[in-house]
């Protein structure tokens, strides 16, 4: 047996014994933090999952989650919340949460200030979203808006 081949399959027998390695983030998830948002630099730049950044939609960077993973960010200082898409890794700051767009950002209400605490919630995974059943996306905005019976 080569090197190689006895290197896969231990490999193969590490990943057997820790499959929480490789699980995705459990739905409804929550953290707390600062964000921030990108600066007019990135836009249309390469993102790390090959995509082009553009800042007028509603993306984000996070240091942990997948790719793809669909997360609600609320203003903890404004009540304001925004659905998001995780399509790159960051923010390289240890005090920070999650990287914004502009877009997102402007929407949030952190454009001024540049910085803002936030809470993070995992709401989907692959582009789709799972809300509580009195909330509901405004499709023009992209916020989450909640429906009081």
């Amino acid at each position: 047996m080569t090197y190689r081949r006895i290197l896969i399959l231990t490999m193969l027998a590490l990943a057997a014994l820790l499959p929480d390695a490789f699980a995705q983030v459990k739905l409804g998830k929550t953290e707390t933090g600062s964000a921030s948002y990108y600066s007019a630099r990135f836009h249309g730049r390469k993102t790390s999952f090959g995509e082009v950044h553009k800042s007028s939609e509603l993306l984000a960077a996070h240091p942990s989650y997948p790719l793809n993973t669909m997360l609600e960010v609320t203003n903890l200082d404004n009540d304001e919340k925004v659905i998001v898409r995780v399509n790159d890794r960051g923010p390289f700051s240890r005090h920070r949460v999650i990287d914004l767009s502009k877009e997102a950002a402007r929407l949030l209400g952190i454009l001024a200030k540049g910085v803002a605490n936030v809470s993070v919630r995992v709401v989907g995974m692959e582009g789709m979203v799972l809300l509580s059943p009195n909330e509901q996306i405004d499709p023009k905005s992209g916020k989450v808006i909640s429906m009081r019976k």
